[in-house]
C-alpha cells in the first residue's frame, strides 16, 4: 500500500524533481514522525478498542523472533548432518 501510494506521488514529478521530492523523506525526523504516527494508529485501532489482537501480535512475533535467531545453527546442524550422510558417517 505505502510503496504503491509512494509511486502514484511520484509518477507525474520530472526526473529532476524526484531527489527533491524524496530527500526529506530520507530524514531522521520524518522516520520518527512516521514512526510515532505509525504508533497512534495502532494505539487508537487495537489498544482504543480493548482488542485481542495486541496479544496475538506479541505471541506471533515472539514465535518468528525465536525462529529467525535458532535458525543459523539449525542450517549448521541440517549441513553437518548432510555432510555425515555423503561420507558414511
Amino acid at each position: 500500500m505505502a510503496l504503491r501510494r509512494f509511486y502514484s506521488e511520484i509518477r507525474g514529478l520530472k526526473v529532476k524533481e524526484v531527489p527533491d521530492y524524496v530527500k526529506p523523506k530520507l530524514s531522521i525526523d520524518y522516520a520518527k514522525k512516521s514512526v510515532q504516527k505509525a504508533l497512534d494508529n495502532y494505539h487508537a485501532k487495537y489498544i482504543e478498542t480493548d482488542s485481542i489482537d495486541p496479544l496475538y501480535h506479541v505471541c506471533f512475533g515472539g514465535l518468528i523472533l525465536s525462529y529467525l535467531i535458532a535458525l543459523p545453527e539449525e542450517r549448521r546442524h541440517l549441513e553437518h548432518q548432510q555432510h555425515a550422510k555423503e561420507h558414511g558417517h
